[in-house]
């Protein structure tokens, strides 16, 4: 193995056991106060570094990647998400991008889990009622929500989250049903009882939950356009945690307030940190800062993933997380 230590520069700070490694291994910059890089910080960092390793909160555009210098060779994104990084640019410049696939299945779909319990059977606002004093004993018409044993779940992406949420949704009684850019191999088909629908505006219509499970890319982009949230009925609930540039946001609030979608359980928001004023005055929603991923166990596996991908291009192979354009 070789001792070369390239300079790898970190953007936000990450797991303490994760730091300590890559210092030990790397010619490591931190980012000790975590705030996010300015476009600046990211130009000067890409022109100095050999290994970058971004997070979700950094944008690394065409424009960032020109000005990287000729030593940057590999960016190591920590995270699955890779719709922050200008991947086609990167590889036309020679720069090997990489992500952390895998790691945070189960959390992911812990979470959604969680959001698809939360929203129907109003657990936040029983618990605000509850905090606030206005919870005089029980009623038996007192908080009244949904059960969703029997209920029709609608999975729009079914990758590994997809199907993680299918399993645990499927165990809670759920009907699964899904849309997918390719029906996925009939024996998971058969194991998760799911239904695949090929029109996703058919499939829209008909179900009680929405999940949303599909990354965020160009084709990905509002594909909840305002037009296709008004085929969800006036009973459903639809919950988000991929990325919020797939679902039209104000479009989604509009009809949240109108009472024309049931409620919704959001953990990503289309223009993050910000989040839309009109989603704070609403009962029926619950929002949550962007949290899938958040778990110690998590996050040190996405770290020790970024440093086997950093080792194996040092130690001169092909690191095991390669993004590839045409794979988006």
């Amino acid at each position: 193995m070789t001792t070369r230590k390239p300079l790898v520069i970190v953007t936000r700070k990450l797991p303490d056991p994760i730091e300590t490694r890559m210092r030990e291994l790397f010619d490591t910059r931190l980012n000790l106060d975590d705030a996010p890089l300015s476009a600046e910080a990211l130009r000067a960092a890409v022109a100095e570094a050999e290994v970058l390793v971004p997070t979700v909160t950094d944008r690394i555009d065409a424009a960032i990647i020109e000005a990287a210098g000729p030593q940057l060779k590999l960016i190591a994104q920590f995270g699955a998400g890779i719709d922050n990084v200008d991947v086609a640019a990167a590889r036309d410049k020679g720069i090997i991008v990489t992500n952390t696939p895998g790691v945070l299945t189960e959390d992911t779909a812990d979470l959604t889990m969680a959001l698809i319990l939360a929203v129907p059977r109003r657990l936040v606002e029983g618990s605000q009622r509850l905090i606030e004093g206005n919870w005089h004993g029980w009623s038996p018409t007192g908080m009244l929500g949904h059960r969703i044993h029997g209920k029709r779940l609608g999975i729009i992406g079914m990758g590994r989250i997809g199907q993680a949420v299918a399993k645990r949704a499927k165990a809670f009684g759920l009907q699964i049903h899904y849309h997918n850019r390719n029906r996925v191999n009939a024996v998971i088909e058969d194991e998760l009882e799911a239904t695949y629908w090929d029109s996703l505006d058919q499939m829209l219509a008909r179900m009680d939950i929405i999940s949303v499970n599909c990354p965020h890319t160009p084709a990905t982009y509002h594909l909840l356009s305002a037009r296709r949230l008004k085929q969800l009925q006036d009973h459903a609930y639809i919950v988000n945690t991929s990325r919020g540039e797939v679902i039209d946001e104000d479009a989604l609030a509009d009809l949240l307030q109108e009472g024309a979608i049931a409620g919704a359980g959001l953990d990503v928001f289309e223009h993050e940190p910000v989040v839309n004023p009109k989603l704070f005055k609403l009962k029926s929603v619950v929002l949550l800062p962007h949290m899938g991923s958040a778990t110690i166990e998590g996050r040190v596996g996405m770290g020790e993933k970024v440093i086997i991908n950093i080792r194996t291009y040092v130690d001169g192979h092909r690191p095991p997380d390669r993004v590839i354009p045409s794979m988006m």
